[in-house]
């Protein structure tokens, strides 16, 4: 959504008066606060990027599971996470 705010000097208008004008138009339009609550706004991950998580985590625990099993790593505990 684009709103363009618009404000012209009056005759006997300073210019902070105009400034004053301005921000007061731009908070009332609510373009700031939407450009705000966008700016960090993630998108959500597609569906390849969501396989290839899961393959490369699958593929993580698999190699720490082989290395409990060769006794190169210490087995978790129950406890533990």
């Amino acid at each position: 959504m684009v709103v363009n705010v618009h404000v012209e000097k009056g005759t006997n208008e300073n210019s902070l008066s105009l400034l004053k004008r301005f921000t007061r138009k731009v908070q009332s339009s609510g373009v700031l606060m939407d450009v705000r609550n966008s700016r960090y706004s993630e998108r959500a991950p597609s569906e390849y990027t969501k396989k290839k998580r899961a393959l490369k985590s699958l593929a993580r625990r698999q190699r720490i599971n082989e290395l409990v099993k060769l006794g190169k790593l210490p087995e978790k505990r129950p406890n533990e996470r």
